[in-house]
């Protein structure tokens, strides 16, 4: 159901009423509150949200900041973009977009790299499926290799390649850096990723470290081009101390490892056969 509660008006001039969608439309309602303002949809075509199966759909939903918008795109996406006029908050995030948001990394952004020990790294394949996992190192394991690019090592791990396979198939990554202990602020980094092997990286980069926290040395490198950089606020990150703790890199021992923390061992899955899993147990 569309509601107007004062007008929006884009960059480009367009008016949109701010809306509220009432999460029980169905897809084809949904699609419709979303799109073009009625004025509009009887000289345009209508506009689809895309399908998760479906990343790279040519009908993708009109973005109501590009409409005759001078010079660069803005940031963020047209679904964002959307929900921004559909929730009225399109002059925060204008806002936002205008005082955070960077295409580039800034002194102030290499530094903070310079010291993180974990980032939390996000990719998805060819279909949109998503991953999320944890990388971490000593301060400086991510390299910054100038404004536009930073690098993270890829050690010998559980040979899943779950974010490489990822990368293979779809380029687009999003990593999460966050300072936990001191200034208590994040930072985000978006971009495309590309898979580098270690001996090919250092033809390129020679100054990357050759020596390595307990002596592990990289296989290959996943090189990030910066996109987006852009603050993550404070309010909600917790406060930590780092302690004290044994590890063991490297291991393959299991119970050093976590074991079979989350008793999955031995649950039946759709690709293993019954009778595999009697022999598992």
């Amino acid at each position: 159901m569309r509601t107007a509660a004062g007008p929006l008006r884009t960059p480009a001039g367009t008016v949109f009423p701010q809306l509220t969608p009432s999460g029980t439309a169905d897809d084809d309602l949904l699609e419709l509150e979303l799109a073009d303002p009625p004025s509009a949809r009887s000289s345009q075509p209508e506009p689809t949200l895309a399908k998760a199966d479906s990343p790279n759909r040519s009908d993708d939903p009109n973005d109501p900041f590009t409409e005759g918008h001078q010079g660069a795109a803005l940031p963020g996406s047209a679904g964002e973009h959307l929900l921004q006029c559909a929730y009225g908050t399109a002059k925060r995030a204008r806002r936002f977009y205008d005082d955070q948001v960077l295409d580039h990394l800034n002194p102030q952004m290499k530094e903070f790299i310079s010291r993180m020990e974990m980032a939390f790294v996000a990719t998805s394949d060819s279909r949109g499926d998503c991953d999320s996992s944890l990388r971490a190192g000593p301060p400086g394991f991510i390299e910054v290799l100038d404004d536009r690019h930073i690098a993270y090592p890829e050690y010998r791990g559980n040979g899943v390649m779950a974010s490489l396979g990822n990368i293979s198939e779809n380029p687009h990554i999003g990593i999460l850096m966050v300072d936990f202990v001191s200034d208590l602020i994040g930072l985000h980094v978006n971009g495309r990723a590309r898979i580098v092997e270690d001996p090919d990286l250092r033809v390129i980069h020679p100054a990357l470290p050759a020596e390595f926290d307990r002596g592990r040395t990289p296989e290959r490198w996943v090189v990030v081009q910066v996109e987006e950089s852009y603050v993550h606020c404070r309010k909600h990150i917790p406060r930590m101390a780092p302690v004290v703790r044994q590890r063991s890199w490297g291991t393959d021992d299991i119970k050093r490892k976590g074991g079979d923390y989350f008793e999955a061992r031995g649950t039946p899955r759709p690709w293993h056969p019954a009778d595999a899993e009697v022999g598992a147990s």
